[in-house]
């Protein structure tokens, strides 16, 4: 598993640090358009500024203009994680799908550490889990 030479190749990249001593670094690739095979798929840019359109529903070939909704697109993308589980202090890498889970209440992706099977969240937007009272 190699890491991403640009930002400009990520759908989405995250860097966590964890209480004891765990860590991962995540990423999410573009995926090649389907139509041109040349061209990344991403979100649409505002003519203005030249940024990224977060909230859009849509993504959009830079090459050709192919456009693909959300939920056809987001299913045939993966998320790659390498860690340090914050428990055992075991390295690893993981491949998991594009697709978000509830984990105490907050939007995560969600897998298991492969050496003592502890459930990792990388919860979205930083939000911190729901504790039980």
């Amino acid at each position: 598993m190699d890491m991403p030479e640009s930002m400009d190749a990520c759908l989405y990249f995250t860097r966590r640090v964890f209480d004891p001593k765990g860590k991962l670094i995540a990423w999410a690739r573009k995926q090649t358009c389907p139509k041109c095979k040349k061209g990344l798929m991403g979100k649409p840019r505002d003519d203005k500024t030249g940024r990224a359109k977060i909230r859009s529903t849509e993504y959009v070939c830079a090459a050709c203009g192919f456009t693909e909704s959300k939920e056809e697109h987001e299913p045939k993308c993966t998320v790659e994680v390498m860690y340090t589980c914050p428990s055992c202090e075991h390295k690893g890498e993981e491949t998991l799908p594009y697709k978000r889970k509830k984990f105490k209440g907050v939007d995560a992706f969600i897998f298991e550490c492969a050496s003592c099977k502890e459930k990792i969240a990388i919860t979205k937007k930083m939000k911190a889990p729901k504790v039980k009272k």
